[in-house]
C-alpha cells in the first residue's frame, strides 16, 4: 500500500516531470516558433530584397527612358525653332521676290504704256506730217498738170499763130 507521503512523492515526481516535459514542450514549441519565424523573415528579407532591386533597376530605367525623352524633346524643340527660322526667312524671301515681281510688272506695264503712247504719237505726228507732204505734193502735182496744161495750151496757140 502506498502510503501518504509516497503518494506525495510520486505525485510531486509526476509533477515534476510534468513540469519539465511542459517546460521541454513550451521550450521545442519555441524554437520551433522562432525557427519559423526566423525563415518567414529570411523569405520575407529576401522577397523584399528581390522586389526591391526589380523596382530599382525598372525606376532607374524609367529614369533613363525620361531623361531620354527629355533630350528628345529638346532636340525635337531645337529642331522645330530651326525650321521656324527657315521658315520665316523663306516667307520674307517669298514675300520679297513677290513684291519684286509686282514692282516689276508695274514697270512693264507703265512702260509698256508709254510706249503706246510714243507710238500713238509718233504715228499721229507721221500721219500728219504725211498730210502735210500730201497736201505738198498735191499742189505740186496740182501744179505740174497746170503748168503741163499751160504749156499744152501755149503750144497749140503757138502753132495756131506761127
Amino acid at each position: 500500500m502506498l502510503n501518504i507521503g509516497d503518494t506525495k512523492r510520486i505525485f510531486y515526481a509526476k509533477r515534476k516531470r510534468c513540469m519539465m516535459d511542459t517546460r521541454a514542450s513550451v521550450k521545442s514549441i519555441n524554437q520551433k516558433i522562432e525557427r519559423v519565424w526566423k525563415t518567414q523573415e529570411e523569405q520575407r528579407q529576401k522577397l523584399y530584397h528581390e522586389y526591391c532591386q526589380q523596382f530599382l533597376t525598372l525606376f532607374q530605367e524609367w529614369d533613363t527612358d525620361v531623361q531620354k525623352t527629355k533630350e528628345e524633346e529638346e532636340k525635337l524643340a531645337n529642331i522645330f525653332r530651326q525650321q521656324q527660322k527657315v521658315l520665316q526667312r523663306s516667307r520674307i524671301v517669298q514675300s520679297q521676290r513677290m513684291q519684286a515681281i509686282k514692282e516689276l510688272y508695274e514697270q512693264f506695264l507703265k512702260s509698256k504704256e508709254d510706249l503706246e503712247k510714243n507710238q500713238e504719237n509718233f504715228l499721229i505726228g507721221e500721219q500728219s506730217e504725211l498730210g502735210k507732204e500730201m497736201v505738198v505734193l498735191q499742189k505740186h502735182l496740182m501744179m505740174a498738170h497746170q503748168q503741163q496744161e499751160v504749156a499744152t495750151v501755149q503750144k497749140s496757140l503757138q502753132s495756131l499763130l506761127f
